[in-house]
């Protein structure tokens, strides 16, 4: 018996086979969990739409998390082919270039500011309460991914580090609320992966040459990495866990002083 045999999985962030989203729907996929996807606008439903051919899934919907309308309708559609679901795994994150570059007071506008902690945590909470219903009863698991920029500095991250820290504390909040229905609220801190949200990061490149050489493993994570430690939290498994943020980074979370 594989891990997710019976259970039903929303992934909401997959943008190419590049995406750690990606990884853990493959990894779930492989565990016998049944998969839907949503896509953020038109011009990335031809893609996600194959890619859920790949996981023999035939359901995706579109979701721009900016929208609550759609955010409704997203479990309005979903509620046609499943009476309900257990997994819900959310994979959204996005600030402006520019902010994501430099000084960080120099390049922060309110816009800005506001934006990336709306599509990077609040969107988080939206999805949970209005999936909540379709998971009620079911000991589901949501999973989100975060950053270790959320509790370091770090160059160039900028406005998306205090995102993710607003993403962290949406994770214990949403744990603490949603835990008596028997709903577990997990994150995933991956480390660095070459992704297309991380191509707005500047100097990307340099980030993951430095976790290569400084972190524990002497390496990057790959997102089947990532993806089977998503699995694993969302699986009965782990049932006794919620309100975690789990590393997957090759252990570079855990160094302090490098290069002696």
């Amino acid at each position: 018996m594989s891990l997710l045999d019976g259970k039903r999985a929303l992934i909401v962030g997959v943008a190419s086979k590049r995406s750690i989203a990606w990884g853990i729907a493959q990894a779930m996929r492989r565990e016998g969990a049944e998969l839907a996807f949503t896509y953020q606008n038109e011009r990335m439903k031809p893609r996600v739409e194959k890619l859920a051919g790949q996981c023999d899934c035939d359901i995706v919907v579109p979701c721009d998390v900016q929208d609550d309308e759609q955010i409704e309708a997203v479990f309005e559609h979903l509620d046609n082919y499943w009476d309900h679901f257990d997994i819900l795994i959310h994979s959204v994150a996005f600030a402006h270039k520019e902010e994501l570059e430099g000084d960080f007071l120099d390049n922060m506008t309110r816009e800005g500011f506001l934006m990336a902690h709306d599509i990077s945590s609040y969107s988080f909470a939206a999805l949970a309460k209005a999936g909540r219903q379709m998971m009620h009863g079911r000991n589901g698991a949501i999973l989100t991914l975060t950053y270790m920029g959320s509790i370091r500095a770090m160059p160039n991250y900028n406005v998306m580090g205090l995102a993710k820290a607003s993403l962290e504390a949406n994770v214990r909040y949403l744990a603490y609320t949603l835990g008596p229905e028997g709903i577990r609220v997990n994150g995933i801190s991956a480390g660095p992966i070459r992704t297309l949200a991380a191509a707005g990061i500047g100097n990307f490149r340099k980030m993951l040459d430095h976790v290569e050489e400084n972190a524990p493993l002497r390496k990057n994570v790959s997102i089947e990495e990532v993806g089977n430690v998503g699995a694993f939290l969302c699986s009965d498994m782990a049932a006794g866990v919620t309100g975690e943020i789990t590393y997957v980074d090759a252990g570079f979370n855990i160094v302090g002083m490098t290069g002696y």
